[in-house]
């Protein structure tokens, strides 16, 4: 069902609360509920049966796949990638009994960043741009942009290009991304993208 005054799509199971902002072209699917106050960019598609916690911001070009919860205290800047059945948390240690909306955790993450499917993101963690993270990861700490991590607790085991390819680096430290042919340097345990 698309609502015709407005300049995003959402299917008549969706449920849409108030306060929203919702960008032109996206998209939002079966059975997901967005919940009040959020922030939802342009371009966007929110698969089915996910949550948008209120407060959440998310920027343009923002793709979730099925069965995601993005809870309160996420950011997701402009296209970041969140895999089926990721996991994100808000409260490092939950209890049932025990009220601790008051000790929300933020979680960023960075332009272009990839969550695999499954995987976990503890909250309080920031996760750099264009860094990629397993399948199944579970991920613990901060992430290094462009930086591939996989395993639980996740390890960096190596880097990645804008366009998600493996980067190889020569004795100089550079490395070229081959879908795009531009040039990242490695130094100091941080990689940084170079003219082209």
């Amino acid at each position: 069902m698309t609502n015709t005054s407005l300049e995003y799509f959402a299917h008549e199971t969706a449920v849409i609360d108030s306060g929203c902002s919702i960008g032109n072209g996206t998209k939002i699917w079966h059975f997901s509920h967005i919940m009040s106050n959020c922030t939802i960019g342009e371009k966007c598609n929110i698969g089915q049966n996910v949550v948008v916690s209120p407060e959440v911001i998310l920027g343009n070009n923002v793709k979730i796949q099925n069965n995601v919860s993005i809870y309160t205290g996420v950011i997701c800047e402009d296209d970041v990638f969140l895999g089926p059945s990721m996991v994100f948390t808000n409260v490092i240690n939950p209890r049932s009994a025990v009220i601790r909306k008051d000790e929300y955790k933020k979680t960023h993450v960075k332009k272009g960043a990839s969550i695999g499917a499954n995987s976990t993101i503890v909250c309080g963690v920031t996760l750099g741009e264009f860094c990629f993270i397993g399948a199944g990861a579970v991920v613990i700490k901060d992430v290094k942009p462009f930086s591939l991590v996989v395993g639980n607790p996740s390890r960096h085991v190596g880097w990645m290009s804008e366009f998600g390819h493996r980067l190889n680096f020569n004795e100089e430290g550079i490395a070229i991304c081959p879908e795009s042919n531009a040039k990242y340097r490695l130094a100091n345990n941080e990689v940084n993208k170079i003219a082209e």
